[in-house]
């Protein structure tokens, strides 16, 4: 892969780690400024269901913060772009809808079937 190429890839690999970054600094920032003291048991409801849900972006963002990692880590080790399960060259539309990806379209396709048949 060209390094122009790689050097995109790379660029907004790093720019979604800092969106990440931010917004959980600004969600734990969140967290601790509010008030535990909500006398209300309706209005408490709600900031707790607000809070667990913000909760559960920040663990799905953890996740994809560690993809991101590999991601940058298999660009530095000459692998971007190459399946980690055939050997072979992901799709640039593939690597363009999710750089973080580390299998081709077919091997995913067969991981994601194999999970679905054995009810995962």
């Amino acid at each position: 892969m060209e390094q122009k190429v790689l050097d995109t890839f790379r660029k907004q690999l790093i720019e979604k780690r800092e969106e990440i970054l931010r917004e959980a600094e600004r969600t734990l920032s969140e967290l601790t400024d509010q008030s535990g003291n909500i006398p209300d048991p309706n209005d408490r409801a709600s900031a707790e269901s607000g809070r667990n849900f913000e909760l559960r972006i920040r663990q799905r963002e953890q996740k994809l913060l560690s993809k991101i990692e590999a991601a940058l880590q298999r660009i530095d080790d000459g692998e971007f772009g190459e399946c980690e399960s055939c050997g072979e060259v992901i799709g640039l539309k593939r690597l363009e809808a999710r750089p973080v990806t580390s299998l081709c379209i077919e091997c995913k396709t067969a991981e994601e079937s194999k999970e679905k048949s054995q009810g995962k």
